[in-house]
């Protein structure tokens, strides 16, 4: 199952209450409609019914959810998503490996 670092958690609670949606809401990762090997980010209020959850406190405290559908939830097994922010201070998310 995908793992959250603590500044991943307060990076998508951020970007849930800066975009004022309910407190239930969360960033969801779902398999793109394009050809190819890759992820969509979406701010969602609620996951879908089949969509797995992780759930993560931030280094401030608030919880972060993030949904994965089917095919991310098995992308993304084994994997640890982190955030920081890059030379312009644009919020980047990143992948590695669980130890």
């Amino acid at each position: 199952m995908l793992t959250l670092t603590e500044n991943a958690a307060t990076a998508i609670a951020t970007l849930v209450e800066g975009a004022q949606a309910p407190a239930d809401a969360g960033l969801r990762i779902s398999d793109s409609a394009q050809p190819g090997p890759e992820l969509e980010l979406t701010l969602a209020a609620a996951p879908e019914p089949a969509d797995d959850v992780v759930e993560a406190p931030g280094t401030d405290g608030r919880g972060a959810r993030v949904f994965l559908d089917g095919p991310a939830s098995a992308a993304l097994a084994g994997k640890t998503l982190d955030a920081a922010a890059d030379a312009e201070g644009r919020l980047q998310f990143g992948l590695r490996e669980q130890p």
